[in-house]
């Protein structure tokens, strides 16, 4: 596994005295994501927790203009305002999407998926807090197999979309996975993204505290046990098919993942059994892919 450091920047781009929830693993993120972006940067923000916490303008949280748009229409309007500048020519100019699982995986994957296939100039940023947060804890395609939510009082009967792969299949130059719990490799992310050309897409895991039944200080300790445990895996993919892993499975049993959350406190040991099965099937997966591409002439 390669771990890389990187020095966060401290820009100040992204303002104190916003309206996230106290211990918010979003507002964490964003001011990760907007600090290494850096101030010629244009913000495009749909429907969303991440729409409350940048606020109206003039009294945005972000020292950035920032475009509220509608929640299916991210990835195109952000197409749109980088070719305006373009034509402009502001090519220096970054755009980068931060949007919810709810307006990544689902209704505005239309969107993404064209702006991939078209290899269209921006950084997306999901900011994945696993449901529909800010309407109550409704599932997303982006809620883990057995998860409680509002909509899935027994627990969600079905898989979380791998997103990351389905993105690395449109062959876009970068797709990464990152989290607040590792605050380096999430900043060195979005630097290596801003400084690339092409569609970059990073899903970035933001625990909802709400929503998952945590408490209010636990936002990167719990981030931090997903990645420890196998459940989310950071990794990069350049091209599609140019697999690094950062961080991941150092022995830890998803058990202790799943106890520190309330989202999970109705499982029988049976489920917490099938989900520590499907971690280890999908970590073998993953070091599969990452060793074919470290092994000369199976590449």
């Amino acid at each position: 596994m390669e771990q890389l450091r990187y020095e966060i920047d401290e820009s100040d781009v992204f303002s104190s005295g916003h309206n996230a929830c106290p211990g918010c693993g979003e507002a964490l993120a964003v001011r990760y994501v907007l600090n290494t972006m850096g101030a010629n940067t244009i913000g495009v923000v749909p429907p969303s927790c991440i729409a409350i916490i940048s606020g109206p303008q003039p009294y945005s949280s972000m020292r950035i203009p920032v475009y509220q748009t509608t929640l299916e229409a991210s990835a195109a309007s952000a197409a749109g305002i980088k070719r305006a500048l373009q034509r402009q020519g502001k090519d220096d100019t970054n755009v980068v999407v931060m949007a919810g699982d709810g307006g990544t995986y689902d209704i505005g994957f239309q969107s993404l998926s064209g702006a991939a296939e078209r290899n269209e100039d921006m950084v997306y940023v999901c900011l994945d807090n696993e449901g529909y947060m800010n309407t109550g804890a409704q599932k997303s395609g982006s809620t883990p197999y057995l998860a409680y939510t509002a909509s899935t009082p027994g627990g969600k009967p079905s898989e979380k979309k791998d997103l990351a792969e389905i993105m690395a299949a449109h062959r876009i130059p970068y797709v990464a996975t990152a989290t607040v719990g590792y605050p380096h490799d999430l900043a060195r992310k979005v630097a290596k993204a801003r400084d690339m050309k092409g569609m970059r897409f990073i899903v970035v895991l933001t625990p909802c505290l709400a929503g998952w039944g945590v408490p209010e200080d636990s936002a990167v300790r719990v981030s931090r046990l997903a990645v420890e445990t196998g459940f989310f895996p950071l990794y990069e993919i350049e091209d599609g098919e140019h697999y690094t892993i950062n961080y991941g499975r150092s022995g830890r049993p998803v058990q202790e993942y799943l106890s520190v959350q309330r989202r999970y406190r109705h499982l029988s040991p049976e489920q917490a059994a099938e989900l520590q099965a499907g971690v280890d099937h999908k970590w073998a997966l993953l070091q599969a892919r990452a060793k074919l591409e470290c092994e000369p002439g199976l590449g």
